[in-house]
């Protein structure tokens, strides 16, 4: 499914039927052959937004998956790169594409640092996270910068209403709180529960100063606004 090298999906199927870390163990080889992985685009539109910041010295991919956050982090930061993921076959793939990063399995809400990083960054890690986590997760992020680290993710703008991609999220968050509902364990991804204004609280709230930039490269919706801005939260 999605191309040649993707997932089956019988295997796509059996992921959703289990846990998100046993999902992703199974799912890792052929993770980087699906659209869940984060475009180069993201990737590339970030790093652009984040070089007249830097540079940086230690750098760190929160919920790394394969490692593509790297692509970002060895240009921007001069000291150690660090991925961290509760998955071990995600970190498998990731320490084989960038065997010169360090890798380290942990919980993302228990992190193992402290006051480490002068840069995190995170892609496409938030909607496995339900809203009543998320606060333990940035404070987390939080503990494991230095003062004056940065800790930079980007955020989507809403499909409006009227698209056909606003009903088709809608209907997968349904699907999977239908899912969640009868059967255990429990697949935590959802798509709508992270809109801005609640992720800026949220890191407020664990003591960030939060602040966002346009994507531009990514495009502009109808109305002019950016399709994608870039979230920055620095703990002062």
């Amino acid at each position: 499914m999605f191309s040649p090298q993707g997932p089956s999906l019988r295997e796509l199927v059996v992921q959703a039927l289990s846990s998100v870390e046993r999902g992703y163990d199974q799912l890792a080889p052929k993770f980087d052959h699906t659209p869940f992985r984060t475009p180069d685009s993201v990737l590339d539109a970030t790093a652009d937004a984040l070089r007249p910041l830097g540079p940086f010295g230690q750098g760190l991919d929160v919920c790394c998956g394969t490692g593509a956050g790297m692509r970002i982090l060895k240009p921007l930061c001069q000291g150690r790169i660090t991925g961290v993921d509760f998955s071990t076959g995600m970190l498998a793939q990731a320490r084989r594409a960038h065997p010169d990063a360090e890798w380290v399995q942990a919980d993302v809400r228990a992190l193992p640092f402290a006051e480490a990083f002068d840069l995190a960054v995170s892609f496409g890690a938030l909607g496995h996270f339900l809203p009543a986590e998320r606060p333990t997760l940035f404070a987390e992020v939080h503990r494991a910068l230095r003062p004056d680290g940065l800790f930079a993710f980007p955020v989507d703008a809403p499909p409006p209403i009227t698209s056909r991609w606003y009903w088709a999220l809608l209907g997968f968050d349904l699907a999977m709180q239908v899912r969640n509902a009868v059967w255990r364990p429990p697949f935590v991804m959802y798509y709508g529960t992270c809109p801005l204004h609640a992720v800026r609280n949220d890191l407020t709230a664990a003591g960030f100063t939060v602040t966002t930039v346009p994507l531009t490269a990514l495009g502009r919706r109808h109305d002019g606004s950016p399709q994608c801005r870039l979230v920055l939260a620095r703990r002062t």
